[in-house]
C-alpha cells in the first residue's frame, strides 16, 4: 500500500494517537495495546525506552524489641 502522508500528516496522527492513549480509561486494554503498536510505526524515534528497575539492596536484620526477645530466640 503506497504512504502517500506528509510529516505533517504523520506527526497529527501521531499526535491524535497519543492524546487517545493518555486519555483512555483501560491504559492495559487491547485496543489501547494496539495504538501504541501504531504509534510505534508511525513514531519510532519518540516511543519511551523502559528502563529495567535498580537492583533490589539486603534486607536489613529483623527488628528486636528487647534483650528479652534476643534470648528468646537463641533458644
Amino acid at each position: 500500500m503506497p504512504q502517500n502522508l506528509t510529516d505533517a500528516d504523520h506527526a497529527e496522527l501521531a499526535g491524535l494517537l497519543r492524546k487517545l492513549i493518555d486519555a483512555d480509561r483501560f491504559p492495559l486494554s487491547p485496543r489501547v495495546r494496539r495504538w501504541k503498536d501504531l504509534l510505534a510505526k508511525l513514531d519510532p524515534a519518540k516511543t519511551p525506552v523502559v528502563e529495567p528497575y535498580p537492583p533490589l539492596a539486603p534486607l536489613p536484620p529483623p527488628w528486636v524489641n528487647s534483650s528479652i526477645g534476643q534470648r528468646k530466640r537463641r533458644r
